[in-house]
């Protein structure tokens, strides 16, 4: 059978490692399952740099080396492969994860060392490749799901590989692979909520795959259904993702059972106290079902016996619990106050709330389905049933102006907070990418791998897609708000106005097209 060493890259680089792969940790089961033999080199939790990587690739004689990840991952995963190829010529690099289904072509092209891409989803794709190996006549092209290289070092995309239908079908996690102890439990703490801080044994899963909404700056690749293979100018088939006006979504989720067992397996196993859904939104699960997913996940919880029971100090305050809290994301239009109370019965501490923005004429135009007084009353609800709702927000959207710099400010007093913005950036696989792409070109001169290794969290500003600001004013408007100070806003709106040849009273904006996309070229 294959000797496999699968590698987990360095992400967020400016933070402590706090979540366990769990595409890694499901393949990994998947590939012990069919009797491979399998080692885990988590270079994120580890961060013992490249002496050690290389250390870890001379160890054996790796039949396969497999990685993926994220988009921000691509600076890790490039310098991880060189040292791959110097270190294991004979073996097998296997690249997968969004990094690679959202750029094939290019991704393939910039990492030469890369045996055979896996676009989309790996849990099929990857056991067959394993096989081929095994069999030692190994034919990339006969695997749906794949780009390699022909003889002549052509790129090859194979045909589509379709999704799973039952979720239910695949292993728990290989947790014990991961240094759980000597890393991930240390780092368990998230600062959203009181038991999130105290969080001591947190671990991640996910309870569905994809979402049902068409927000333009996000990425699904291929997990929702809206992948789909056409064939460019050049005569070159690529995956293609959303673009304006063609959205197609298909919603799948782990049966409440599972998602329950698989916690409990988790508590029992290992102890934890705290899981955190990855899931991109919970509630779009919990319409799909007709309203009764999320109600049954919180009634199994009660029946496994996971709701937390306290331990307080002499202060009333909480010390400690035996069960297991939880936490999660929603959505402004989904949620109800019902399902709210029933998920805090259960343990659910807080919920992350995608809000990006509170100007209506900026909501429109994301295709969230959102409006502002969906987000405040969402806001509240929650607050009111004991759950901690944590506001996202973006700034940047390409007709953001100072109109919606101020509606966002005036939203901030009617909830009592203040929220540092991420900035809106076309991630590879979103619809704004396809959008801007050639705007993103401009920006990096045209080279392309420079925006990819250029980019973060949207927490630091990349390409922008702002019609009215340019990166400069952007970061200096997130400044002013963050302080309050409306004056300078003002002071600086008359400035903007006078140089871009705004008469006074005329709209502040140079966002005038409908199709942003023929504005944005």
């Amino acid at each position: 059978m294959a000797k496999i060493l699968f590698i987990n890259p360095v992400v967020r680089e400016e933070d402590v490692p706090r979540h366990v792969p769990y595409g890694i940790a499901l393949l990994a089961a998947i590939a012990m399952d069919r009797g491979h033999l399998v080692q885990v080199y988590d270079a994120n939790a580890w961060r013992r740099g490249e002496d050690v990587l290389r250390a870890v690739l001379r160890a054996d004689d790796w039949d396969v080396v497999a990685l993926g990840g994220i988009t921000t991952t691509y600076n890790s995963i490039k310098r991880i492969v060189t040292a791959a190829r110097d270190e294991c010529p004979s073996s097998l690099i296997v690249l997968g994860g969004g990094i690679l289904t959202s750029l094939p072509r290019e991704m393939m092209t910039w990492l030469p060392q890369v045996d055979v891409g896996v676009i989309g989803e790996a849990f099929e794709t990857l056991p067959e490749i394993l096989g081929m190996v095994d069999a030692g006549q190994p034919d990339w092209t006969r695997v749906a799901g794949t780009v390699s290289r022909s003889p002549d070092g052509t790129l090859v995309l194979s045909p589509q590989r379709a999704l799973i239908d039952d979720l239910d079908g695949l292993p728990y996690p290989a947790w014990d692979l991961f240094p759980l102890e000597e890393v991930y439990f240390k780092n368990s703490d998230v600062l959203y909520s009181e038991e999130g801080m105290l969080a001591t044994r947190r671990l991640d899963i996910n309870a569905s795959y994809g979402c049902s909404l068409i927000c333009r700056f996000c990425y699904h690749l291929g997990i929702a259904g809206d992948m789909r293979y056409e064939t460019d100018d050049k005569g070159n088939v690529n995956p293609a993702f959303d673009k304006p006006g063609t959205y197609t979504r298909t919603i799948r989720y782990h049966s409440p059972e599972y998602v329950v067992t698989l916690v409990k397996h988790a508590y029992d196993t290992y102890g934890i106290n705290f899981v955190t859904f990855l899931d991109e939104n919970l509630m779009t699960m919990d319409q799909h079902s007709g309203r009764t997913w999320l109600k049954e996940i919180c009634r199994l919880w009660h029946e496994f016996g996971l709701m937390p029971t306290y331990e307080y100090d002499d202060n009333g305050d909480i010390k400690s619990w035996t069960g297991v809290h939880w936490s999660g994301t929603s959505h402004a239009t989904l949620c109800n106050p019902e399902i709210l109370k029933t998920m805090r019965k259960a343990g659910c501490s807080h919920l992350v709330y995608g809000y990006e923005s509170f100007a209506p004429h900026v909501m429109k135009t994301i295709g969230k389905g959102a409006s502002p007084a969906s987000n405040i009353r969402s806001f509240f609800w929650t607050l009111e049933s004991g759950i901690r709702p944590i506001p996202n927000q973006i700034i940047g959207f390409p007709n953001e102006d100072f109109e919606s710099i101020r509606l966002n400010m005036e939203a901030w007093k009617k909830l009592g907070i203040v929220v540092k913005p991420h900035f809106a950036t076309p991630y590879p696989g979103s619809e704004w990418f396809t959008v801007y792409r050639k705007s993103i070109l401009k920006q990096y001169d045209g080279d392309l791998e420079a925006f990819i290794l250029d980019l973060g969290d949207a927490s630091a500003i990349s390409a922008v897609i702002s019609h009215n600001f340019n990166a400069i004013e952007l970061i200096g408007l997130r400044e002013m708000m963050l302080k309050d100070d409306t004056r300078m806003i003002d002071a600086y709106e008359k400035i903007w106005c006078e140089n871009h040849g705004i008469p006074e009273g005329a709209p502040a904006t140079l966002y005038t097209k409908s199709d942003y996309g023929h504005a944005a070229e």
